[in-house]
């Protein structure tokens, strides 16, 4: 190392902290200060010369012909980072090399950066709308996915109020509903239907969080990320299209294998008609020669009433059950339910030898639910039943009939209960627990989507439906429905034969 000319106007002081050396035109070193030493034997270098960027030569160059300090210029030596400041003296030809130990700096800058970028990247990337909002609503910000969900570029976002972007039925009031959930909780979500831009109509779901002033705890600022989720809606509303399209269909199937059931029923009054209608006729032939007569033939026409209107309610029945539309919920008497679904499938009970005894609780249990689909699934229930009992026990004979058991009653935890107990050969746990999968069936004709479509429909109503085996050796199955409802007080149950 070279001495330092006597005329530079350059000293270093080895009280620096900072390391600094002195280079002659050529960037190679001349003299160093303590700091500087001690850095390189810190780092175990051979010369200070380490010390400085690889172009050292080019910037002393630079810095003595250009007449100005250079500065800001990196050197990185392990994991120290040095920032170095070239100082010319052109009268003695030297340049003054400074440094300062700038890493926590560089790499603190260099993560803003990489967070930078990576921010960046998301929002211009993202599909779903990142916004930023004053507290009144208005947009600060927005991310360029708002053209593609609102029709709007991020430019014309911003000052704007949500009501100018947001336009649809109740959009207002659950805005407001938002701002205050905003303000209270801190946190808010809500669901929107929205008219585009371009007019069509699309459903936001929209999640915001509010940033608030440290001390005041005012909301200063609100974070919104906003999802299209009008496919998901729609494929929702089209799925339940579907579901109440299946409920018809199996409405129908099953009025088709209900076929002798609803003739007999529709022939016992008809049938009880004529014969009324007959005997009236004969009564009034003799009215002139006896008066009683026109007695019995009004009594006659009063039964001829009674019947007809038994016959009007088992055709409105049926049109109820078969009525295609959106579930009707409704407050229902369980105990009339169970009557008439008894009544419905008596014909095929007997036509199979199977006696159905009801045993219904004296609270008349009432739950919500629509009468339509729930009779739908109790016939669907005791079918099922039917047909086990013809499997375990083949052909009964009349004398000998098997029973199926509908019950309904409240238990210790409120719940209100519909049973079916039948005297099949039941299933084993293995099968108990997939029965109602759809497409599980042990029947070489069954399609296996009546308990699964049952249970859906239960689980619609709030309730459950679940299997057991029962005592008589077949299955119970059992509609439950939880506590609530105040007619549901626990009371004990009666039975009620078909015919009663």
């Amino acid at each position: 190392m070279n001495d330092a000319s006597s005329s530079s106007v350059f000293s270093l002081h080895e009280a620096d902290p900072q390391p600094a050396l002195l280079l002659d035109a050529s960037g190679a070193v001349l003299e160093g200060n303590r700091a500087s030493n001690a850095l390189c034997q810190e780092k175990a270098l051979a010369s200070p010369s380490r010390l400085l960027p690889v172009n050292v030569r080019a910037l002393a160059a630079a810095s003595l012909g250009q007449r100005r300090a250079i500065e800001h210029v990196e050197a990185r030596i392990g994991s120290t980072i040095l920032v170095w400041t070239f100082i010319p003296d052109t009268g003695s030809d030297r340049v003054l090399a400074r440094a300062r130990d700038a890493t926590d700096d560089v790499l603190t800058r260099e993560d803003a950066t990489r967070a930078s970028r990576l921010y960046r990247l998301i929002t211009e990337n993202t599909t779903d709308l990142i916004s930023r909002h004053a507290p009144d609503g208005r947009f600060i910000d927005a991310t360029p996915a708002s053209w593609r969900l609102l029709g709007f570029w991020p430019e014309e976002l911003r000052g704007k109020a949500l009501e100018e972007v947001f336009q649809g039925s109740n959009v207002a009031q659950q805005l407001a509903e938002t701002r205050n959930r905003l303000r209270d909780d801190g946190y808010a979500t809500m669901t929107l239907e929205i008219t585009h831009r371009d007019g069509s109509r699309r459903w936001f779901e929209i999640a915001s969080r509010a940033i608030r002033e440290t001390y005041t705890g005012a909301v200063v600022e609100v974070v919104s990320v906003s999802r299209d989720i009008t496919a998901r809606v729609e494929s929702e509303e089209n799925n339940r299209r579907l579901a109440d399209e299946l409920a018809h269909t199996a409405r129908l199937a099953t009025l088709g294998e209900l076929a002798s059931s609803i003739a007999h029923e529709m022939n016992q009054p008809l049938a009880t008609i004529v014969n009324f209608a007959s005997a009236s006729q004969r009564y009034l032939k003799s009215a002139q020669t006896n008066a009683q007569c026109l007695e019995r033939v009004d009594d006659g026409l009063q039964k001829i009433v009674h019947h007809a209107n038994r016959a009007s309610e088992v055709i409105k029945r049926l049109r109820a059950f078969l009525r295609k539309g959106q579930k009707r919920t409704a407050p229902v008497s369980l105990n009339d339910v169970v009557s008439n679904v008894a009544r419905l499938c008596q014909w095929e009970a007997e036509k199979s030898h199977v006696k159905i005894r009801e045993k219904l609780a004296r609270c008349a249990p009432v739950i919500t639910a629509d009468p339509v689909l729930l009779e739908q699934v109790l016939i669907n229930l005791i079918r099922n039943g039917i047909e086990a009992n013809a499997e375990r026990l083949g052909p009964a004979s009349p004398e000998t009939p098997s029973q199926i058991v509908i019950s309904t009653c409240v238990n210790e935890q409120n719940e209100t209960l519909i049973e079916v107990t039948d005297e099949g050969p039941g299933l084993a746990e293995a099968e108990i627990r997939q029965m109602f999968q759809p497409f599980f069936t042990s029947k070489p004709q069954g399609l296996g989507l009546g308990l699964s479509m049952s249970r859906s429909i239960i689980e619609g109503f709030g309730g459950f439906l679940d299997a057991r085996p029962a005592a008589t050796g077949g299955l119970s199955l059992i509609c439950r429905f939880p506590a609530g409802a105040p007619q549901n007080s626990r009371t004990r149950t009666e039975e009620i034969e078909p015919d009663e």
